[in-house]
């Protein structure tokens, strides 16, 4: 139930509306409760004298009162079902709030589907305590406690007898509740893992169908369904328990009434129209037994989920803006320095980067080369503040990047990854993601996307599909980096981006950004030589430290790894022209 409490502040938004939803509550159940006050006294009243009068007067008093009554269970749900509504669109709305703002450690740490349960299955199950729950708790309470009041005045002794069964529910509810709770835990677990199947299955479908692997997938999935399939179960067995529970105390509590009541009859210390009573207000006090069971469960489950939800919403956001973020800087130029930084990616991994010192002045273009796993993507990324360095000191235009604001550092780098994702949207909507500083025509003209542009049957407007699926990987790359010009940003990074471009087109989009780049800062890494040779400075990483640094020409006579992989890309080149 701790967990609950989180909620808190969202229904403290709404208090004036969940203070009418629970008076309209006391005043439905007054009007229920009030109707078999009518039946008792009809009855004792036609004992004593039948007229058709008095028997349609008290039809037309029940009648108004169930029909007032109704009329206010209506405005129950208009206001506190609706509050659940809007809790729940506000606790869906913080947590996409707070998932945006995560570091990418969370994400390659929790898998997309399991962050995929989390945005619907369980804030589904909050909501469902937050309305339902929250409504019928009072309703529950409200009427129980009324009812017996009432029947406490009509005959104590009778009431008395009325609920010996009662504490047994209580015991019983208790003891299944807390099953429930652990049952549900393990079912939005396995939730999470068939939706990470799911996702996995629908972003990876050309790999399964490649490998013929349809068959192993569609079994996979059998099991998981499977286990998901019987832990839902045994929760539903569980659950199952309590209705024939409850109305079997309600049936008990009944013949009690008619056994002692009846007895008490004969006595005459009792009425029949205060028995008929009685036996109402036993009907009346079954949805209440039933609701509670009901509401228990619901409590478990909303408990569970916001558990869940909680453990993200407290994942801290590593990296935003701080007391020693400087508001006045609105704009950077682009001289970037690294101070002996370092970098691992957990406590217990080995540094990535070590003790990593190096300068890029404003529109120079600097390109980072090396063998797979040295750090290269890495060090771009303490850029952009993707990550923060372990230690050391990253600065740009001379001011430690953590003090310039993150919207201000961002918005002026643009970031081409190793893979371009294009989004399910039209092209100009992809181009433009980032903002539209920049005319589509001529970040299109640089990137070489002109030509693809005006065959596309809608041109700019033209639907791409899911990640771009209906591009070509080279046509994908070349979006990205139009994406990325289109910013205008001070600072261009190239991530390995033309690796699926032929070298031809490679070298004429190269020539245009060079003229686009004038006075900006640009960084490529790349393990073409070809692509490199032409940068102002070229920093060779290995072992995640600068090993060589220069210009092509001082890097060649060097004859170190830089000259090693000039040559072999060489060699490989001649072999191709042999062939």
């Amino acid at each position: 139930m701790q967990s609950l409490f989180a909620l808190k502040k969202y229904f403290l938004r709404y208090k004036a509306k969940l203070a009418f939803g629970i008076l309209f509550i006391l005043l439905s159940n007054f009007g229920q409760v009030y109707i078999p006050l009518i039946l008792k006294n009809t009855i004792d009243e036609l004992q004593k004298k039948v007229t058709i009068e008095l028997i349609i007067q008290n039809v037309l008093l029940i009648v108004g009162t169930a029909l007032v009554s109704g009329i206010f269970r209506f405005f129950i749900r208009q206001t506190i079902i609706v509050i659940s509504r809007e809790i729940e669109y506000d606790v869906r709305q913080d947590f996409w709030a707070h998932i945006q703002k995560l570091p990418l450690r969370f994400f390659q740490n929790n898998s997309t589907g399991n962050i995929m349960a989390h945005a619907t299955n369980d804030i589904s199950a909050v909501r469902m305590f937050v309305g339902p729950s929250v409504m019928y708790a009072i309703d529950t309470v409200t009427k129980f406690l009324i009812v017996l009041a009432i029947m406490f005045t009509i005959s104590p002794v009778l009431t008395g007898f009325t609920l010996v069964p009662l504490p047994f529910i209580s015991i019983l509810v208790y003891i299944l509740s807390k099953k429930i709770h652990k049952k549900y835990n393990a079912i939005q677990e396995k939730f999470s893992e068939i939706t990470t199947v799911a996702q996995e299955n629908f972003s990876g479908i050309r790999v399964v169908k490649s490998y013929v692997r349809e068959e192993y997938e569609i079994e996979k999935w059998k099991i998981s369904s499977r286990e998901y399939f019987e832990k839902n179960l045994e929760k539903v067995k569980l659950q199952a328990m309590f209705q024939p529970v409850l109305y079997l105390t309600a049936g008990l509590s009944t013949i009690i009434v008619v056994w002692i009541g009846g007895g008490m009859a004969i006595e005459g210390t009792i009425t029949l129209g205060e028995i008929l009573a009685f036996v109402v207000y036993l009907g009346l006090l079954i949805w209440p037994m039933i609701a509670f069971g009901w509401v228990a469960n619901m409590v478990q489950q909303a408990s569970a989920s916001m558990k869940r939800i909680q453990k993200i919403l407290n994942e801290k956001y590593e990296i935003s803006d701080s007391g020693l973020t400087d508001s006045s800087i609105t704009k950077i130029i682009g001289d970037i320095e690294f101070k002996n930084v370092s970098f691992r990616y957990k406590t217990d991994l080995p540094l990535v980067l070590d003790n990593v010192s190096l300068k890029i002045p404003r529109g120079a273009t600097a390109a980072f080369v090396g063998s797979t796993g040295v750090g290269k993507t890495s060090l771009i990324n303490l850029i952009p503040r993707l990550y923060d360095t372990t230690t050391g000191n990253v600065l740009i235009d001379g001011i430690e990047v953590r003090n310039i604001p993150l919207n201000v550092l961002r918005e002026n780098i643009g970031l081409v990854p190793q893979e371009a994702f294009l989004f399910s949207d039209t092209l100009e909507n992809n181009l433009a993601y980032g903002g539209n500083k920049i005319p589509l025509e001529k970040i299109s003209d640089i990137s070489k996307l002109s030509k693809e542009v005006a065959s596309f049957p809608l041109g700019f407007q033209t639907v791409l599909g899911e990640r771009g699926i209906t591009l070509s990987g080279g046509q994908k790359q070349r979006s990205a980096l139009a994406r990325a010009l289109a910013i205008d940003p001070k600072i261009l990074i190239l991530d390995d981006s033309f690796s699926a471009i032929d070298t031809r087109t490679e070298e004429e989009i190269l020539v245009k950004l060079k003229e686009f780049m004038k006075g900006r800062t640009s960084i490529i890494i790349s393990h073409r030589i070809s692509t490199v040779k032409d940068a102002d400075i070229i920093f060779v990483l290995e072992n995640g430290k600068i090993a060589e640094e220069g210009k092509h020409s001082e890097l060649v006579e060097l004859n170190g790894i830089y000259a090693e992989l000039h040559n072999k890309q060489l060699l490989e080149e001649e072999l191709k022209d042999l062939n």
